[in-house]
């Protein structure tokens, strides 16, 4: 999960075969619960855009219950719901995330996979992330 200037919030290491909507849950609340740790107000976002893959009836329904409006867009084979509506202009922000992964995947120790216990390659995206944080404070 990132935010939308790229910058990692919360991850979660799971099997490879693991889909990705099974954790959303979880890894929306860690990063929700992380931000109130500092004593000020949660900072619930607006919005949440994610793709395809987590069109997902009791994640679309999570995120309603949690206040955050979801931005995913449908799969095809799923059926449309007149309850929902798809902003495509928000939608095109998603990119934010996806410049995250791309520049997290060129830290090559994290991107090439090289540590193969999960707590160790739990710390390279931790220290990759550090340093994603470090490089975006200095340049601002």
């Amino acid at each position: 999960m990132s935010d939308g200037r790229g910058l990692p919030l919360a991850a979660e290491l799971t099997a490879g075969e693991t889909h990705e909507s099974k954790q959303a849950e979880s890894v929306i609340a860690w990063a929700l619960a992380y931000q109130s740790r500092d004593g000020e107000a949660l900072r619930v976002p607006q919005v949440l855009i994610g793709d395809k893959g987590y069109s997902v009836g009791r994640v679309r329904q999570w995120l309603k219950d949690t206040g955050i409006e979801p931005v995913i867009p449908r799969k095809s084979n799923e059926k449309a719901r007149g309850d929902e509506s798809f902003d495509p202009q928000t939608y095109k922000r998603r990119n934010a995330i996806e410049r995250c992964v791309g520049w997290l995947k060129e830290c090559r120790r994290f991107g090439t996979r090289y540590e193969k216990l999960a707590v160790r390659f739990l710390a390279m995206l931790q220290l990759a992330s550090i340093r994603r944080y470090l490089r975006f404070s200095n340049s601002a």
